[in-house]
């Protein structure tokens, strides 16, 4: 399964310029991508977009080769398990019969559960560890809990690609490393995965490549050794960083530093590099 767009453009009523602006990107099929960028970037609108909840100004977003806009719905959500950011929890339900309601798309509103949809629930239950969870109440979960019953949710469904917003927030650092271990996991068994998360550093371990956005447009993408560069995240994340490389992993890891005033920034150090791919005008 392959996400793409072409210039694709977003408008929402009443702000003075685009959510996105001319966004160019590209998921390849079986790679675990993910889309970086500070608050108001474009992220969550970049992920609504892929999943054909709002229509482009111009451009176009794609789903394996196909507008979003020409999938019917019931099919997309077979091939596409999605976690939003927020849910409202509208009324009390176990956390296994929520988890079941990732199988709606293979089931519809009448046809009862089968053996094929228990073992899929019983499946990302254990795969999200949160089993021992199955006959509580969700309304009485934590935040990090409530995540992980919403990722397995997703996992029930059996798609072929998962698109997630902010999957590790509010969790502790053994489930964020859960968590990514088996999105990672996911990918090296096939499925796509599109990840849009604020753990720049998480997301340079696990990441085969990058999205970094800056307020509606493509600041970088590529590799996570050419988008991690601290002329790069200091421009869009307008703070100074390090970035080193991790003695264990390899991966590149972000450290941000004090601020220093602008005009001592580079005082006393070697003349530092002109980026290779400078902001575009805003």
């Amino acid at each position: 399964m392959k996400f793409r767009t072409e210039d694709l453009v977003i408008r929402y009523s009443r702000m003075a310029r685009p959510a996105l602006d001319g966004v160019t990107m590209e998921v390849p099929p079986g790679a675990l991508y993910a889309v970086l960028g500070p608050n108001g970037s474009g992220k969550s609108t970049l992920m609504r977009a892929l999943l054909g909840l709002i229509p482009p100004a111009s451009g176009k977003a794609m789903v394996g080769g196909r507008v979003v806009r020409q999938w019917n719905r019931k099919e997309l959500a077979r091939a596409v398990g999605a976690v939003a950011q927020n849910e409202h929890l509208a009324f009390p339900l176990s956390v296994q019969d929520f988890v079941a309601m990732g199988r709606y798309p293979h089931l519809g509103p009448l046809r009862a559960q089968g053996p094929q949809d228990r073992e899929a629930v019983e499946k990302a239950l254990v795969r999200c560890d949160v089993e021992e969870l199955a006959k509580r109440d969700v309304t009485t979960l934590s935040g990090g809990e409530l995540q992980r019953v919403r990722i397995a949710r997703a996992l029930a469904q059996e798609p072929t690609a998962l698109v997630l917003d902010e999957p590790t927030a509010s969790l502790d650092v053994r489930h964020e490393m859960s968590i990514f271990q088996l999105l990672r996991s996911s990918v090296n068994q096939g499925m796509t995965v599109l990840v849009i998360t604020h753990n720049i550093n998480l997301a340079s371990r696990f990441s085969d490549r990058v999205l970094l956005l800056d307020r509606g447009r493509v600041a970088a993408e590529g590799n996570v050794g050419s988008v991690f560069r601290e002329e790069v995240l200091e421009s869009v994340y307008r703070w100074p960083v390090s970035v080193r490389k991790d003695p264990v992993t390899g991966a590149p890891q972000v450290t941000p530093l004090d601020e220093e005033p602008k005009g001592k920034r580079g005082q006393g150090t070697e003349e530092q590099a002109t980026p290779d791919h400078p902001l575009p005008p805003a």
